[in-house]
Order: structure tokens, then sequence, then C-alpha cells
């Protein structure tokens, strides 16, 4: 069967694609393998972000009485009716996905897993299909280190399957992943802990902001081992013990459940990409142009599995630029592109741009505007005074280099320095701004009025 367009996956990048050449009169095939909607839908953003809600009204219900709140009585957790909750939200997403894809004329949906057997042709259960343009959207998964094959495990995806709050949780891994779900399931009333190979947690940042996101998570119980090497684990009825070498003595820590949260891997091993001109790096993601087009002049490669950001909305920016090269006179470029995320702690790390490490490296003279959430009038009224707000600013052109920012709210607030970055304007554009008072935003224009100069040290 013959397409002017193979789209092989449905996640964030891949359907949006598929209605735009459809609109554009084009006839596509859209292939998926497992659920609609890829990782964010099923087993990412959409249902942890539903738990963490959850994790959150028990966290307040527990801790109010500072505030004057006082609640009688014990907090009961019901996780099957948060995990009820959490599967409609999926069911409703991947439905509306699926009408519109089934629903279109111009589109044709296929069930099954993708191969390539050359560059303009894949196969699907036996049916070959081809195209002159074929889009690669087919996400990543879950990295499971050595050592764990025979222990009974769980991953971001099985844990949310859950019916029953674990007693003891242990967490391999101190990435966003693993303290998401931390924090989450210490609210829902397990002991957790976890551990970590590194020396701080989320070790893309900051030291200070490792340190700091340490003592929220350890004040509110959970107990966390740096520099520990997990080595192997192994059930013991009905418990998981693992075995960790730490500061090089081994250790055994036993559990009731065991989740692995030790990075993720790209879903590109059994694609059949060696039949083709695409290439692969060492860590097995697509190498990819500044237009995301692959070696293969015809195969372009978008999202998770391109290695150029594992976050929902740089893969819908991934959609952005390959659909201006098609159809609109302004290209976007992945060059354009600020990198730009967050943890979904309590209270959130939100992150655009360099921080103070990455000046460093690159040999910049900057400046730094800071504030602790302790001096910000709106976060001592709401009771939450956790975190700090840093601001990076490049001493020649007086434009942001990036920020990191840990509070409440910090999530949404952040987009104030994004959108002055594509701006492209200097900082003094925001210093100068008037913001709503009381809110946390309110103090970035009062940040900036004090700049200091980034030390090397100053991390």
């Amino acid at each position: 069967m013959k397409f002017d367009a193979i789209i092989i996956g449905t996640g964030q990048a891949g359907p949006s694609l598929a209605a735009s050449m459809a609109q554009n009169d084009l006839k596509v095939a859209i292939i998926e393998k497992e659920q609609l909607g890829g990782t964010c839908v099923n087993v990412g953003c959409t249902p942890t972000k539903a738990y963490v809600a959850s994790a959150r009204r028990a966290f307040i219900a527990k801790n109010s009485r500072d505030l004057g709140i006082e609640v009688n009585g014990n907090i009961k957790i019901n996780i099957k009716t948060i995990k009820e909750r959490k599967d409609k939200i999926i069911e409703d997403s991947r439905s509306g996905l699926g009408k519109m894809l089934e629903n279109n004329e111009n589109i044709q949906l296929i069930r099954g897993k993708a191969s390539f057997i050359d560059n303009n042709t894949v196969a699907v259960k036996g049916k070959t299909y081809k195209a002159d343009k074929i889009y690669i959207n087919v996400g990543g998964g879950p990295r499971i280190p050595k050592g764990f094959d025979e222990v009974e495990y769980f991953t971001n995806a099985s844990i949310l399957e859950l019916e029953e709050i674990p007693e003891h949780l242990i967490i391999v891994g101190g990435g966003y992943i693993g303290l998401e779900f931390g924090q989450m399931f210490r609210r829902f009333g397990s002991k957790v802990t976890i551990l970590d190979r590194g020396d701080q947690l989320l070790k893309k940042e900051d030291a200070e902001f490792g340190k700091v996101i340490q003592e929220i998570l350890e004040n509110e119980g959970i107990i966390i081992h740096l520099n520990s090497e997990c080595l192997s684990a192994k059930n013991i009825a009905d418990k998981v013990e693992v075995t960790v070498n730490r500061k090089e003595k081994s250790l055994e820590i036993q559990g009731s459940h065991l989740l692995l949260a030790s990075g993720r891997i790209p879903n590109t091993i059994d694609l059949g990409l060696e039949n083709t001109d695409v290439s692969l790096d060492e860590r097995g993601y697509i190498e990819v142009n500044n237009e995301l087009q692959t070696n293969a002049s015809n195969i372009w490669a978008l999202g998770d599995c391109n290695g150029q950001g594992a976050f929902t909305h740089t893969a819908y920016n991934d959609f952005q630029i390959v659909n201006s090269h098609l159809f609109h006179e302004k290209k976007r470029y992945l060059s354009d592109r600020f990198t730009c995320y967050a943890a979904f702690i309590d209270p959130p790390l939100a992150r655009v741009g360099m921080n103070a490490s990455d000046i460093e490296k690159a040999g910049l003279t900057a400046k730094v505007a800071s504030r602790p959430m302790s001096k910000i009038a709106r976060a001592k009224e709401m009771g939450e005074t956790q975190g700090m707000l840093k601001i990076y600013i490049e001493e020649e052109s007086e434009k942001i280099l990036g920020a990191t920012f840990l509070g409440t709210g910090a999530d949404e607030y952040i987009h104030t320095v994004i959108d002055q970055m594509y701006a492209g304007q200097p900082y003094s554009v925001v210093r100068d701004a008037v913001h709503i008072h009381p809110t946390v935003s309110e103090l970035i224009p009062t940040m900036l009025e004090s700049l200091k100069p980034l030390k090397n040290n100053e991390q």
C-alpha cells in the first residue's frame, strides 16, 4: 500500500503531524503498536500528575494545622479511587485521539509493530506499506539496569496499576521520575527509600538545588542514600532486597516494592533501522539535523527517540519544526529552542536555559539575581516558603541566559523568563515591568534590580 507519508507512533508529535498533512490533502498512514497517545497520555504526564494532585491533597489535609485548619480523625488514602480517576482521564484522552484519527478520510490508523524493510518501506503484521516520506515518533522506555533481571520490580508504567499502597517502596534513581513517585507514595503513606549513585539528587541541576530538594524530601520522612551503587536485587519471600555498594562497603536494604527509575532509553532497538540509512548514536538515539531529518533524506525522527529532549513540549515542538518545513513560509529549527522543563515534586523545580555550572563551563561572564522563597510575601502568606529563585544574566549582552526556580508555582511563573528569552530582549524589560501583587511573579522584577557577579564557585 502506498501513502504520501507514514508516521510511526502516536505520541505528542505523530497525530498532530498526521492531522496537518491530512488537512493539506496528503494520504497518511499512522502506525501504533500499543495504546494511542504515547508516553505522555498513558504512563507519563497525564497519569502521574493526576496522582501528584491526589498526593498533594493528602499532604494538605495532614499538614494545615499551622494555618488554623485542624482535621479530626484519620485521613484515608483510597488508591483504587485514585487509580480509577487516573484511568478515566487517560481513556478520555485516548478516545478523543482515536476519533480524530479514525474519522479523517485522509488518515489510516494501522495497529501493530512497524519494522523497516528499506528507506521507503515498513512492514506491519506481514503487510508492507510504502511512502516517499517517513516520520519516526516511537518514544522511549525505562532503562533496566543490570542485576535486576531476576527480581520483581515496577517501572513508571507498571507502578500506576497498583491497587495497594506499598508498605516500603525502594526507588533506584534520584531523577525526576524517582523523586516524583517517591514523594507521591510517601504522601500516600508508604515508607520510601531513594537510592542514587551520584552525590546529589537531580544531577543536571546545580548542587545547591539538589541539596535543598533533598532537605525538602527528608523533612517529609523520605530516606535518601546518595553515592549508592545498586549492584543487584533478589526476592526473599514477599520482600525485595537490594544490594548497594556505598562508601566502599555493601549493605542490603529490604522493602515491599521496588521501583526502577534509573533513566530512559529510546525505542529504536527493533525498528529494523539497520535496513535503512538512518544512523544511531552510541546510546541508541536517532541522529538528526537542525530540521530533524535523519541521514536518510526522506526519514525524520521526532520526540524522545531523537535524543533532543525527552518531554511532551519538546516533542510537540518537533512537530512544529517539521510542519513548518512542509507547509509554512516561516521555517522553524531545532536550534531555535531553549531547553526548559520542570520536576513536578512539591514544591516544583522549573528550569530554562543555562545554570551556574553551564555558565562556568562555557566561560561566560554573568550576573545572578536571586531570592529565597522565605522572603517572598505571597509564599509566606501561603505557608509555602521552601525553595529559591535564580536568574542568570550575560554581562555583555544583558540578555537572560537561564533561570532555575524551586518553589510553589515555579512551573508556571518560569514562563515569564522563557518568554523573555524567546523575545531576545535585555533583562531590563522584565525588571521594569509591573507585576500583580501579591504574587510570587512580582518578585522577578524586584530580583533583577539587584544583580550580583556570578562567581565561579557559586553553585
